[in-house]
């Protein structure tokens, strides 16, 4: 019984974390990707999509570390002095891609709202 109770919570702690919002976390909408000068000057933008959709489909000058890679290779292309544009396509991988960072140290972090590639 005991068990089932378990799995029940951490079942809904997972849903409900994906549900949240995320703490100091700031969202664009897409179309300032084309006007780039919106952005601040240092802004490093990160596709957190897998190569191969990134591949298809990506933003000039977005460097691509996929969510499942992030927590290991971040420091090899990323500096927590730098604010972060999140590009994902979902809600879900933003955040979880924002909280991995925010626990590096990351203060600056924004993501993009909406469909960036056409």
């Amino acid at each position: 019984m005991w068990f089932i109770v378990l799995i029940i919570a951490g079942l809904a702690y997972v849903l409900l974390r994906n549900l949240l919002p995320v703490k100091g976390l700031a969202y664009v909408d897409a179309s300032i990707l084309h006007n780039a000068s919106e952005l601040p000057e240092e802004t490093r933008m990160l596709d957190v999509r897998d190569e191969v959709f990134y591949r298809e489909c990506h933003v000039q000058g977005a460097i691509n570390i996929s969510i499942g890679r992030l927590p290991f290779v971040w420091s090899n292309e990323l500096s927590p002095s730098e604010p972060i544009l999140i590009l994902s396509d979902s809600n879900i991988k933003s955040k979880r891609a924002a909280r991995l960072l925010k626990s590096r140290g990351f203060r600056r972090i924004y993501a993009v709202r909406g469909h960036f590639c056409a």
